[in-house]
């Protein structure tokens, strides 16, 4: 069953869903694409834009920087995309510009290197959403072809998104749990909430029975 559409007027709000590798983003944006009306417009990740598309993956700190310079552009021009979209109400993106902190292994800051501050960059957002990685005995798998990192890597990636995020004032935490679909259900419901109220009336049935 389709989304039902909605012909509201709606004020334009970004988003940013994050977490560390093996979080379960894609899922839950594939359920947010398939349950939610045509106002909640999902992005591409910037960093599977980058890499997916020949992006040299270098282990030095001089390719890690430039990876991460193009990953922060990529992510502003995609955004940008969706700036003066038609009615859109949720741009969604598949993590935000302050991802890219996590990743950058200095020795300045990423944001001294793109000409930006760190809250600057948190205010872009009105609400992140934070999905926790799950450790190794708890779900956590490398099935994704992009993705390099350990269970315990993996696991330090997220805890650093985590600092870098924590000084918004809209952060929402979803723990991960035994059963995806419960922590389905609830990044779900926190995006739903986000959402304007005509854009809410027009969940498609199945959500309405996971909320």
């Amino acid at each position: 069953m389709k989304p039902r559409e909605c012909r509201e007027p709606h004020e334009r709000r970004r988003i940013v869903l994050t977490g560390g590798p093996g979080a379960g983003k894609t899922a839950v944006l594939e359920l947010i694409r398939q349950y939610f009306c045509l106002h909640v417009r999902v992005l591409p990740e910037a960093a599977g834009v980058v890499f997916g598309g020949g992006f040299p993956r270098e282990a030095s700190e001089g390719g890690r920087r430039a990876a991460q310079r193009a990953i922060y552009y990529i992510q502003r021009e995609l955004e940008a995309v969706l700036a003066d979209a038609d009615n859109t109400a949720i741009v969604l993106c598949d993590r935000g510009t302050v991802d890219g902190a996590a990743y950058w292994p200095g020795p300045e800051s990423l944001w001294a290197s793109v000409a930006s501050t760190h809250e600057a960059e948190l205010a872009r957002y009105d609400a992140v959403i934070h999905l926790r990685t799950p450790p190794l005995d708890g779900g956590y798998n490398q099935q994704n072809p992009l993705r390099i990192e350990s269970a315990v890597e993996a696991a330090a990636i997220d805890l650093r998104i985590a600092r870098e995020w924590e000084g918004h004032p809209r952060r929402f935490v979803v723990e991960a749990t035994p059963d995806f679909l419960a922590k389905g259900r609830r990044a779900l419901s926190i995006l739903r909430e986000e959402l304007p109220a005509c854009c809410r009336e027009h969940v498609v049935t199945p959500l309405e029975a996971t909320t």
